[in-house]
């Protein structure tokens, strides 16, 4: 399969480079200075800044595809686009095009009434305000989605919203204002999959208490806020449900897709960035008479680094264009396997490169630390490495079971 970029996508990739090198490069230390000093509940002066610069730019909005306030671009225009912010932690929020916010803004677009688009899409378009997204809880695997326990019940022209959810990205943001809480309507329904529903919770109601900010890997806040938040006898108004009672996953698998491709052309982008710092430090460090990177093993690990960063790229392009061309149920063997290759491959990547950085790799001056805390938290987001595997297997086998069943079959015919 050749992959050939449009103009259009080929000139946004160069304005995003251009800019990612003038204004987010040169702001990464501040940047991490911020969130370390103000903490997860504060707003990062350097985000506002860039934000009005990258909107004037043209560079906003590039995620959402076919709308007038995005850029209109396919999966497969915007992946390498994700590559390129995926370089630094700071970047996609600077392009408003982080998540959660991201996959909230796309389920609003697609699931949302009018009025939930004018009370919540447009402020997120524009930046003004930011979002989360409750699904993980502590007490159930949620690995299993079926599992989560929390409870919307239906009260006259109203929901009661009950639950405890952690890893909530975003909720101590104080500029986060709308969650959409992802909880069980029909807990006794035989259908596993249409007990759970998704609702609009705004952050301000009665009941909703965020808790605490949950390090991940010790950083707080970069590059996102994973929170642990409480929702005690939450009331609100019964249009705020989306789409309908039971139809949760339905719009979590709308919404997972695109997420997922996002994810992996981010932690493409992170490995480049540490393969170059590996490159650059190796052979700029001189130990027992000889460059670091001439030393032992260094050749091999650049090798294996790049195969397994271009192998990332191109399975995970693979998949973008499938999603696009067939659709995500079409599509669904490759998007499980970049959700197992991309983190494993920046994980392996990310930790050679701290290796040959030394012990300064350790701390998070040149941003290693942080980088391999992001990929080593997405072999667990959107799903753990092994329900993907299982769902891999699966299919594959699948192939081979209606075939052996039908050889199976014949031969009974003909005894």
């Amino acid at each position: 399969m050749m992959f050939e970029f449009s103009p259009r996508a080929k000139e946004l990739q160069l304005r995003v480079g251009e800019f990612m090198e003038e204004h987010v490069y040169p702001n990464e230390r501040r940047y991490y200075e911020e969130a370390e000093r103000l903490g997860p509940w504060a707003v990062y002066p350097v985000v506002e800044e860039l934000k009005p610069k990258a909107r004037a730019a043209g560079l906003w909005n590039l995620f959402l595809p076919q709308s007038e306030q995005g850029a209109g671009l396919t999966n497969f225009e915007y992946a390498p686009l994700c590559e390129i912010m995926g370089r630094s932690h700071l970047a996609p929020e600077v392009f408003n095009c982080s998540a959660p916010d991201t996959g909230n803004m796309e389920v609003l677009a697609r699931y949302g009434s009018k009025a939930h688009q004018e009370r919540w899409l447009k402020p997120l378009l524009a930046g003004e305000i930011r979002s989360c997204f409750a699904m993980t809880e502590p007490q159930v695997a949620s690995s299993d989605a079926t599992n989560i326990a929390s409870l919307i019940v239906r009260d006259g022209d109203e929901y009661v919203i009950n639950g405890h959810k952690w890893y909530t990205t975003n909720a101590t943001d104080p500029r986060c204002k709308i969650c959409i809480f992802m909880g069980k309507t029909d807990p006794d329904n035989p259908d596993r999959h249409r007990q759970q529903s998704m609702i609009l919770v705004p952050m301000d109601a009665p009941g909703v208490r965020v808790i605490r900010p949950i390090a991940v890997f010790g950083f707080y806040g970069v590059p996102d806020r994973a929170s642990e938040v409480v929702f005690e006898n939450v009331r609100v108004p019964a249009s705020n449900m989306l789409l309908g009672e039971g139809r949760g996953f339905e719009i979590a698998q709308g919404r997972l897709g695109p997420g997922r491709i996002h994810h992996c052309m981010r932690l493409v982008g992170l490995a480049e960035r540490a393969l170059q710092t590996m490159c650059e430090r190796g052979l700029s460090r001189v130990a027992f008479g000889a460059p670091i990177i001439k030393h032992g093993v260094w050749s091999e690990r650049i090798a294996e680094s790049r195969i397994l960063i271009d192998q990332a790229r191109l399975l995970t392009l693979q998949a973008a264009c499938m999603m696009d061309t067939v659709g995500n149920k079409e599509a669904k063997t490759q998007i499980a396997m970049i959700k197992v290759a991309a983190p494993a491959m920046a994980c392996k990547v990310i930790d050679w490169a701290i290796q040959a950085y030394g012990g300064g790799g350790t701390n998070n001056d040149v941003g290693l630390a942080s980088a391999y805390a992001t990929a080593r938290l997405l072999r667990l987001a959107d799903g753990p490495d092994e329900v993907h595997r299982n769902q891999i297997a699966r299919l594959e086998l699948g192939k081979y079971e209606k075939r052996t069943s039908r050889v199976a079959h014949s031969s009974h015919e003909h005894t």
